[in-house]
């Protein structure tokens, strides 16, 4: 059962409702005669599990499972079009390698400081892109899901909002969108800021008002600052468990991913922000073998600061958990998925990026009942 919709609330456009939160509040929702509030499940890519991520089946997958965000990463066309991918190269997911028509596009590119071969977004324009269709990223890991490959075509930023409102319609509550912005400094660095299209499109959509089911995340810091100067939603600062923001590494500044979840930094994140979105070793680490060790203070911590917690990823595979978790040897085969969103639960985030929103909304049931039950 997804979030249910708070008392104080505003109606939108068709007559739904969403909660009357603002930037640099929660948007979690109390859980019912629980005493805590019930942590977010946020679709990630969509149900990435089912269908090849980031496709509006994928979408339509999580909204129907009870996902409370879908999430669309955001990279930009040449012609300066949102659209959804993982990554502005497109090799891994989708089959451009099989269109002799955009061979000569193959090439190499420097992004973040890294060299990467393939075909990329902003080499196409929008109509080129959409003769392309989506392939599943991981035929290894989810060989089921390739059969879904050719079906969909890459949709824009548009595209996936006029679903998720018309979704919302459907369901009869609010469905949030959760958009990340992909490397911009490097798309800044190309002349295709991603920016103003994004506030543009939550314009159209009216979707530009603290009141709004949308959050605006990105792994970079300088955008965010810019953002919270532009936007009416919160935004979340991406925080991995190694590396750094790069636009802080083009700029020479040292720190590093490590530095911002500190008290410190997660007080300086909270100037611009309002939640941290931590890679899940970050609240749970594990050790040299792979499994948990102490948590970290970095909930607590973020808490003090005013910021929620929304850890990623999520995924029903052994392969992507602690070996705490794991059912058998097969990587591949599914795990303990229960008990490690019970774990994260447990540790006090506010809300989890899972690739499987129906495991994710019933672990989470799971794991209110239990609450209930020991409030008596």
């Amino acid at each position: 059962m997804a979030a249910s919709v708070l008392a104080s609330s505003v109606t939108l456009t068709g007559g739904l409702t969403a909660p009357a939160s603002a930037a640099g509040t929660s948007q979690a929702v109390p859980a019912a005669d629980a005493g805590v509030d019930e942590p977010l499940v946020i679709a990630h890519r969509g149900a990435s599990g089912y269908r090849p991520e980031h496709t509006l089946a994928a979408y339509k997958l999580a909204i129907q499972m009870g996902a409370d965000y879908v999430e669309p990463d955001l990279v930009s066309t040449k012609d300066g079009v949102l659209v959804a991918r993982h990554e502005n190269e497109i090799s891994g997911t989708t089959d451009v390698a099989d269109h002799p028509e955009f061979a000569d596009r193959r090439t190499t590119k420097v992004v973040d400081g890294h060299e990467v071969t393939g075909w990329f977004t902003e080499d196409f324009t929008l109509a080129e892109l959409k003769t392309l269709r989506a392939e599943e990223r991981l035929p290894d890991v989810r060989p089921g899901n390739t059969r879904y490959d050719g079906r969909y075509q890459v949709p824009t930023f548009d595209e996936v909002l006029d679903l998720v409102a018309r979704e919302s319609r459907r369901r009869g509550e609010v469905v949030g969108v959760y958009p990340e912005t992909k490397h911009p400094t490097y798309f800044d660095s190309v002349g295709l800021s991603l920016e103003e299209p994004l506030v543009e499109a939550l314009q159209r959509h009216h979707l530009n008002r603290p009141n709004a089911r949308v959050y605006i995340q990105s792994f970079e810091t300088g955008n965010l600052r810019e953002l919270a100067d532009t936007v009416r939603v919160p935004l979340v600062q991406l925080v991995d468990a190694t590396g750094a923001p790069y636009d802080l590494q083009a700029a020479g500044d040292p720190r590093t991913y490590a530095d911002l979840v500190t008290r410190e930094g997660l007080r300086e994140i909270a100037t611009y922000a309002d939640s941290v979105g931590a890679n899940k070793d970050i609240v749970l680490p594990r050790d040299a073998e792979g499994y948990l060790t102490l948590p970290s203070s970095v909930v607590d911590d973020a808490h003090d600061a005013g910021l929620d917690v929304h850890v990623w990823t999520m995924r029903d595979e052994n392969r992507f958990m602690a070996r705490d978790f794991w059912i058998g040897t097969d990587p591949n085969a599914k795990g303990d998925a229960f008990a490690e969103y019970a774990a994260f639960f447990d540790a006090g985030v506010d809300g989890v990026f899972s690739d499987y929103s129906d495991t994710a909304v019933a672990a989470r049931e799971a794991w209110l009942a239990e609450q209930r039950a020991l409030a008596g």
